[in-house]
């Protein structure tokens, strides 16, 4: 019998009951709510006369509608009654539930994938899901994260379990060193460029290879994050030492005799020699270049040093005619390089790219420079702990000095749902993770980068190449 990948074993370890030969009732160790996934779960709760049965299990968050302008965190407020109504019940099911809350006004407030790790809830073994499709970032840390439905959301309160269908395994190998300039946002939106959209559909990919062990724990979770935009249903990185330095640096409940066994779990989660995957790809991370989506999906990308595709050279009728409608909403020409297009606005933050880590390569670039005149730009950081450290490093010094606008922590212009949203026809460089048509605001163009690609951006007003900003210093 071959060995277990480390998918295999977290399933098995979480296994209440076998349902079919595709399905199993999963135990989920923690939940996680925001605002507008999990009122419709609540009230059917309520009307079924239910409570949640671990509310100790569970946490929530207010962060995609929360607007993100740079007041005091105790004067937070949710103009739009319609976003602030949404806060308020979740609020009032949090108290009438005992849920741990993150309120609008809570210093600690941000958005829910920044949030857990740095709060020590997420560690190496775990099973935690969260009605929000980038719950894959707690591969990064050993813990089997994915994204769920309202009616899940339900299910998960009153039983603490899932019906879940068991994905196939897919191994990513990265070997070889990142070049300079060359970020683990660059890694993923090569690798979901590399497989397609659909490259992961119905799998549980893992990462490993020495460019992998290479990564900081911030990093490896920024590409966990953006697996699922390959259709990954779940993304994942072996516990190592860089694992183990993070989570305890972060998680202060485990010391002495519990950190031993903690450790000792830890040590069995790794994929068996033996262990067979169904799709396996080999990439050399050498040959990677800082990547920009060009259309509207993110594997429509490309090195900064590429041009943009021309659908009439795409055989097969249907890729050409989305070709043909990525590159008409995008208002690029066919051919024409992709750097040096101009742009006017920049977002950096989000669940993607909203780190301390993050925040202090932006610093780096733009110290001692400014911001294109026309250009707006605005750097949101991903919790109220990440906001203070930056301000206690000089580094939110470095990015207001610099012209950035300095913001409250939230979702922001990831997904548009406060007023952080572009006008139409505005072209922004962007460190989210997706760049659906009407992703940032009706009509807005996206480019995906990473933060150093997207402060090269602002400083030039247009898409550049970092490496060469890099060498004008």
């Amino acid at each position: 019998m071959p060995g277990m990948t480390l998918y295999d074993k977290l399933v098995a370890s979480h296994e209440v009951a076998r349902i079919d030969d595709e399905h199993i009732l999963l135990y989920v160790d923690l939940h996680i709510m925001n605002e507008y996934t999990s009122p419709q779960a609540f009230s059917g709760l309520a009307a079924r006369g239910r409570q949640v049965l671990r509310p100790g299990q569970q946490m929530a968050v207010v962060d995609h509608i929360i607007p993100t302008h740079p007041v005091p965190a105790a004067l937070r407020v949710i103009p739009d009654e319609a976003s602030s109504r949404q806060a308020r019940n979740l609020k009032r099911n949090c108290d009438e539930q005992g849920i741990a809350l993150f309120d609008t006004t809570d210093p600690l407030q941000g958005i829910e994938h920044v949030i857990a790790p740095e709060h020590g809830m997420i560690l190496p073994g775990m099973v935690v899901l969260c009605g929000d499709s980038h719950t894959t970032t707690y591969g990064a840390l050993g813990a089997l994260g994915f994204g769920i439905g309202t009616s899940e959301v339900e299910h998960i309160l009153a039983t603490q379990t899932l019906v879940y269908r068991v994905a196939r395994n897919l191994r990513i190998r990265v070997d070889g060193r990142l070049p300079a300039g060359v970020s683990a946002k660059d890694l993923v939106i090569y690798v979901v460029h590399s497989i397609g959209a659909q490259g992961a559909r119905g799998h549980a990919v893992e990462f490993c290879g020495s460019a992998i062990d290479a990564l900081s724990a911030e990093a490896r979770m920024t590409l966990c994050n953006m697996t699922v935009e390959a259709g990954a249903r779940a993304a994942l990185i072996a516990p190592d030492a860089t694992t183990d330095a993070y989570v305890t640096a972060h998680a202060p409940q485990l010391h002495g005799a519990e950190l031993a066994q903690a450790r000792a779990y830890w040590a069995t989660l790794h994929t068996d020699a033996d262990a067979v995957f169904d799709v396996e790809h080999v990439f050399d991370a050498a040959s990677i270049a800082p990547f920009v989506t060009w259309g509207t999906s993110p594997d429509q990308a490309m090195p900064v040093t590429g041009t943009v595709p021309d659908p009439q050279a795409e055989p097969d009728a249907l890729a050409r005619l989305a070709l043909e409608k990525a590159v008409d909403y995008i208002g690029l020409q066919p051919g024409a390089p992709i750097a040096g297009v101009p742009i006017d606005r920049v977002f950096i933050g989000s669940c993607t790219n909203g780190r301390i880590e993050d925040l202090r390569v932006v610093a780096d670039v733009v110290r001692g420079r400014h911001v294109a005149a026309g250009v707006r730009a605005m750097v949101v950081p991903g919790s109220g702990a990440v906001r203070a450290q930056a301000e206690a490093e000089g580094v939110a010094a470095a990015l207001i000095a610099a012209g950035f606008e300095w913001r409250q922590p939230g979702c922001s212009m990831c997904l548009a749902m406060n007023d952080d949203v572009l006008r139409p026809g505005e072209r922004c460089a962007s460190t989210t993770n997706r760049n659906f048509e009407g992703r940032q605001g009706r009509a807005g163009r996206t480019h995906l980068m990473s933060p150093a690609m997207a402060a090269a951006a602002a400083l030039a007003g247009r898409i550049v190449d970092v490496r060469d900003l890099e060498q004008t210093r």
